[in-house]
């Protein structure tokens, strides 16, 4: 498959259905986010919760630039889960907005970084860490990260990766697969 130059309609039903789907999930995710911060608390590493689910929270953007192969559609596809979960009433309110742009963009640049040539795993692991890297720069500027002792940072980094690549690049792939084989995605793309 070839990456599309336009978005055709069953283009936007797929991306509006997966902002849906992924923003009803985050709404339970926030639960789990919850209780693995209390849970690591105790022992110093609260902040390890976010970065376990961090790479579930991203996954939509992955997910769509990876389906759809549409310049914009990693962007987009993060925008409207994090909107779905903003009036779903998700416990960050209208700043999940900021965090769907940031997490969507650095899935973009990941497809960018490879010219939107590359529907394998070079591509996908290429969004995995473009999103590594801006999503970690934001949480050393917005919720103090440079403040960490350096092994924290370290460790925080790597989990981060981990979880990006985990849910953004093997779920995603393997999720493209099944829709792929059983043939209920249909490319109407004619390049």
């Amino acid at each position: 498959m070839k990456w599309a130059k336009s978005w055709y309609l069953s283009d936007v039903i797929l991306i509006a259905l997966i902002g849906i789907f992924f923003g009803a999930i985050f709404m339970g995710t926030n639960y789990v986010y919850d209780v693995l911060t209390a849970a690591l608390a105790p022992v110093g590493l609260a902040g390890l919760a976010n970065e376990l689910l961090l790479g579930l929270w991203c996954m939509p953007g992955m997910l769509a630039g990876y389906l759809l192969r549409l310049k914009g559609s990693a962007t987009l596809g993060e925008l409207l889960a994090a909107t779905v979960e903003m009036f779903f009433g998700g416990q960050w309110g209208i700043s999940t907005l900021i965090s769907g742009v940031l997490q969507g963009f650095g899935s973009e640049l990941g497809y960018i970084a490879t010219r939107y040539k590359h529907y394998d795993w070079l591509g996908l692991t290429a969004s995995a860490i473009t999103t590594t890297l801006v999503t970690f720069a934001w949480d050393l500027a917005k919720n103090g990260y440079f403040k960490l002792q350096f092994w924290l940072l370290v460790l925080y980094f790597v989990v981060r990766f981990i979880s990006m690549f985990f849910f953004g690049g093997v779920l995603t792939k393997l999720i493209t697969d099944l829709l792929d084989r059983s043939h209920v995605l249909k490319s109407t793309h004619t390049n």
